[in-house]
């Protein structure tokens, strides 16, 4: 099932981003002529940030571990976005070399504003019996050290003060237990107590987590037809909206963690209110 895109902004006239600036006050003008990094940013909530800081008149880098990928949506987004400095490189965060791979990434990007990290991969599902030590290794690289890096070297090629954050991103089942989850879940909650001691570690650059519920991305499409089907109406039977997220209304809670220079150490959730249920 190929991702549902809801984004609707209005064409672009060639050349120009007048349509998304307006008359607006300099001061809700927050995004315009910053450099915004997105670390899986080809693909659901990432691409969907980056599209959206397009929108609000942000230069945009994009980051994954695939080429053609990168190269495909950094060519769509210039089409929608010509007067905006867009690029990509990749960035493979998966390896053993995770540090001197990101170092590498940053030493290509160049100077920032502001860095969000929305790279994750499938959750393996395993039985409880299955787990293994060598499970939880693998599994944290995304999920944890992977962001940790991000933020210690990135921190270096952000501009200076809180107008300059970094965005992370966790799951509900960081404080709403799945079963069958545990490891996702550990994760995921070690993820916000690295995001508070990361606020005071790099002050005054700002860090915040967005936590969202499910989210229908191509995150899911490894899943057969029937069981991703299956899902979906699942979770609409254990959240209070009755319904799944869509990546353009998540990446409303990046852009708020972005534009707030007076918020840092802090969790935006949005999660159709699975929390409720």
């Amino acid at each position: 099932m190929p991702l549902k895109s809801r984004i609707r902004f209005p064409d672009p006239e060639p050349n120009s981003n007048e349509f998304t600036l307006g008359k607006m006050s300099p001061k809700f003008q927050k995004l315009v002529g910053k450099h915004v990094l997105v670390i899986g940013g080809t693909s659901g909530m990432g691409y969907a940030v980056a599209e959206a800081s397009l929108a609000l008149g942000a230069h945009v880098t994009l980051s994954s571990s695939n080429q053609s990928r990168i190269d495909e949506k950094v060519k769509t987004l210039q089409q929608g976005y010509p007067a905006s400095k867009i690029q990509g490189f990749v960035c493979d965060l998966s390896r053993s070399s995770l540090k001197q791979d990101i170092e590498e990434l940053f030493s290509k990007v160049g100077k920032l504003d502001h860095i969000v990290f929305t790279a994750t991969e499938p959750p393996k599902m395993l039985t409880y019996d299955e787990i293994t030590l060598e499970y939880w290794r693998d599994a944290g690289q995304m999920r944890l050290f992977a962001p940790f890096f991000v933020a210690q070297v990135g921190s270096k090629y952000l501009n200076p003060g809180p107008e300059s954050s970094i965005v992370l991103t966790t799951g509900t089942s960081s404080e709403k237990p799945i079963a069958g989850w545990p490891v996702v879940a550990s994760y995921a909650a070690s993820l916000k107590g690295l995001t508070r001691n990361l606020a005071l570690d790099l002050k005054p650059i700002r860090v915040n987590i967005v936590s969202p519920g499910f989210v229908e991305t191509e995150l899911w499409d490894h899943q057969p037809e029937e069981a991703r089907k299956g899902l979906f109406e699942w979770i609409k039977t254990v959240t209070a909206l009755e319904k799944i997220g869509y990546p353009d209304e998540i990446a409303e809670a990046f852009l708020w963690l972005m534009k707030d220079t007076n918020v840092t150490g802090s969790v935006a959730e949005t999660n159709s209110g699975m929390k409720l249920v």
